[in-house]
């Protein structure tokens, strides 16, 4: 059987990064991630991402690259992650977060990371302007 995909956006906007923070389920309630949800049939990672953004935060995102690598999540499900830009619209926790955070340069550890997005906001960050990398 194969993995389903759970696609995650790495957001950038002025040199910073966009945490959120889970409300549900209860397990992972208070951890912090990088936004995004499950891939529907016919969907691809790109079109997921653009669409749970919007549904969970009210944004308009870019993909910009996909960040190397695959992590395993619960149950069959495989995290896959794309460093994005925000495009238009301010983010709010609509769904599945109770909080955002913006971090800059140099503040990632600031928040109680979930384990399994550990390696790509290691990624993310590496790829802020100030942070040594070139998204926006």
């Amino acid at each position: 059987m194969t993995d389903r995909v759970v696609v995650a956006g790495a957001v950038y906007d002025r040199g910073r990064l966009l945490a959120a923070r889970r409300s549900a389920p209860p397990e992972l309630a208070g951890r912090w991630e990088l936004p995004g949800g499950k891939v529907e049939p016919g969907e691809s990672g790109e079109q997921a991402l653009v669409r749970e953004l919007r549904e969970e935060l009210g944004v308009e995102t870019e993909p910009l690259e996909r960040i190397p690598g695959e992590w395993p999540l619960a149950r069959g499900y495989v995290l896959r992650v794309w460093t994005a830009r925000l495009v238009s619209g301010v983010p709010a926790p609509l769904q599945d977060h109770d909080e955002l955070r913006w971090l800059g340069p140099g503040e990632s550890g600031a928040v109680d990371w979930l384990e399994q997005d550990l390696p790509a906001v290691a990624e993310a960050v590496r790829r802020l302007p100030g942070g040594g990398g070139g998204a926006r």
